[in-house]
């Protein structure tokens, strides 16, 4: 999907653009709030009734019963199993709830919504024709973002820090989300957006994934749990009632630990190249993950975000595959090998045994 105003824009490479001719510049203009990113790779669904906080609250990870106009928060709606099966990005407006996700979540997420309606005064609308979304950084471009009930629709990421239930862990002494100041604000498509400069996505996702925030889209497989992304930091609650996949949520935090883990790793630079979305991660002969993203950082370098194995030792060098061959890359640990068990539960002796003082 795509709903790109930015596409006819002089030196545009894309639809939605991936860069106008200079991605390095263009992180620097965007990270220090300078110009906006278009985001018309994403979808927008209103839940709108009286029971749509405690419904949709029901449903997925986060404590939404709470949640007032003009609040941002995220949520995950999980499989029975504990996988990721659609994220979700909250604004409520105290009669309708926004949910901003990424395109390929709009008919399947809908649908299903649809079907857990049941009795409940809930409706579900797709508005992703009426909006385009928009990203920026910090607070020094005032784009015009479209109200509803007076209550202006912009979405305040909460990555920056640990919301109240969640959990982060990540062990560095800074984590690089400390100074993530980002929204994405709700535009309609015939908004005057001429007087706002662009940087493309490719710029964006350098910023992302040097702030290790994981996306639906690029993190997200199969067999994801939050705990292997450090996603329960912003996006789930572990003292809220019950929900599809608690039980999972609760077990490997408290007691096991995530089968991956994800990583940001930095990459040899001297070939000039990037890996692929899917290329391999190896651990000599042995392949040990998958890369997720991967992007030229006007700081870092060449970096990516990779879910690898768990046991995977942190000071190993890896390597990832490339249409030039294996490019050495050194790990940048966001989720630790021992993350999770952190009930520290005492073993306790088997019923009957005998136990010696």
């Amino acid at each position: 999907m795509s709903n790109s105003v930015f596409a006819a824009r002089p030196g545009a490479i894309g639809e939605p653009p991936e860069h106008y001719g200079n991605p390095f510049g263009e992180q620097r203009t965007l990270t220090e709030g300078r110009s906006v990113v278009e985001l018309a790779d994403r979808a927008v669904l209103t839940i709108t009734g009286p029971d749509r906080l405690t419904w949709l609250d029901s449903l997925t990870t986060q404590s939404l019963k709470g949640l007032t106009p003009g609040e941002s928060a995220e949520t995950l709606l999980l499989n029975p199993n504990g996988r990721v099966e659609h994220a979700m990005r909250l604004i409520d407006d105290g009669e309708s709830l926004w949910l901003l996700i990424d395109g390929t979540q709009r008919e399947p997420l809908a649908a299903w919504l649809n079907r857990m309606k049941f009795m409940l005064r809930v409706e579900i609308a797709d508005r992703s024709d009426d909006f385009v979304t928009i990203g920026s950084f910090g607070d020094a471009l005032e784009v015009p973002a479209a109200t509803s009930q007076d209550v202006p629709l912009v979405w305040v990421d909460p990555w920056s820090s640990v919301v109240r239930g969640g959990h982060q862990y990540a062990t560095s002494a800074t984590h690089p989300a400390a100074t993530w100041n980002y929204s994405e604000t709700l535009v309609a498509v015939d908004a005057d957006l001429s007087a706002f400069d662009a940087a493309g996505s490719l710029a964006f996702d350098a910023l992302r994934i040097a702030a290790w925030r994981p996306r639906f889209s690029s993190e997200v497989d199969d067999r994801t749990i939050p705990h292997e992304l450090d996603w329960m930091r912003s996006a789930v609650h572990l003292n809220k009632g019950c929900y599809r996949g608690q039980e999972t949520v609760a077990k490997v935090h408290n007691l096991g630990h995530p089968p991956r883990r994800l990583v940001m790793l930095h990459l040899d630079g001297s070939e000039g190249a990037l890996p692929e979305v899917g290329a391999e991660v190896r651990l000599g002969e042995k392949t040990v993950g998958t890369v997720t993203a991967s992007a030229r950082h006007f700081e870092l370098g060449p970096i990516a975000l990779a879910v690898i194995k768990r046991g995977v030792d942190a000071a190993e060098t890896l390597a990832v595959t490339s249409d030039i061959g294996e490019i050495a890359a050194a790990q940048e640990v966001i989720v630790p090998t021992d993350a999770g068990a952190e009930a520290n539960v005492p073993r306790l002796p088997r019923l009957g045994a005998v136990t010696r003082g």
